[in-house]
């Protein structure tokens, strides 16, 4: 099915923030984590509990069962790091069935602008983003479950990303949308960023095809 520019897509034209911003609804506590729906409520920030001292700081930044108690059950297959300089503008990927990725991203030095895009037809909030800043300061995480596009741009000179995904990488699977799709709207803190010549080619919501559909 090909995506349309129809009732189903509704765009999110927020601009851009310092922080990632909540929804108005539940979230879940553990002595290590905070859990809180973004306003695409399958989007989620993870704020892990930081133990400082005169030596530093010591932060868990994944365990299962909490996890698992939030609603995040995913097996974790591969972990992934990437370095980007400022204006470096990654996205927007995916990786399709029938080895579709749900991603744990935090950034362990420097700011990112992070956001996810659903893709799911048949979604509510098909074609819309959730996502703002990540920084290495409060590590933050971010969830991003399958079905949805993932892209970010560096803010600050250096900011190393890392992230756990589902499935392995699969060339054969790999996907994206234009980072500038007006259809998405996503308001980039950076007015000319720097892509790769594979990203710059990425078709638009309104040329590509779905490959998720919504399960309620």
């Amino acid at each position: 099915m090909k995506f349309q520019r129809s009732s189903l897509v509704h765009t999110a034209r927020e601009a851009p923030t310092s922080t990632l911003i909540p929804r108005a609804g539940p979230a879940y506590s553990s002595m290590s984590f905070q859990f809180e729906p973004l306003a695409i409520p399958d989007v989620i920030r993870i704020t892990p509990a930081r133990h400082g001292d005169h030596r530093g700081f010591f932060s868990e930044t994944y365990r299962a069962s909490a996890f698992e108690k939030a609603g995040i059950r995913d097996v974790f297959l591969q972990d992934n790091h990437a370095r980007s300089t400022r204006g470096v503008l990654r996205g927007l990927h995916y990786q399709a069935p029938p080895r579709a990725q749900a991603k744990l991203v935090r950034v362990v030095q420097g700011d990112v602008f992070d956001v996810a895009v659903d893709l799911r037809v048949g979604s509510p909030t098909f074609g819309q983003w959730a996502g703002g800043a990540l920084s290495g300061e409060d590590g933050v995480i971010l969830y991003i479950p399958e079905g949805f596009a993932h892209g970010y741009v560096c803010l600050s000179e250096r900011a190393d990303l890392v992230y756990k995904v589902s499935n392995e990488f699969d060339a054969a699977l790999d996907r994206g949308i234009a980072w500038d799709d007006p259809m998405i709207g996503i308001p980039w803190p950076v007015e000319h960023p720097t892509l790769s010549e594979r990203d710059l080619s990425l078709p638009g919501l309104d040329s590509a095809t779905s490959p998720f559909q919504f399960q309620q």
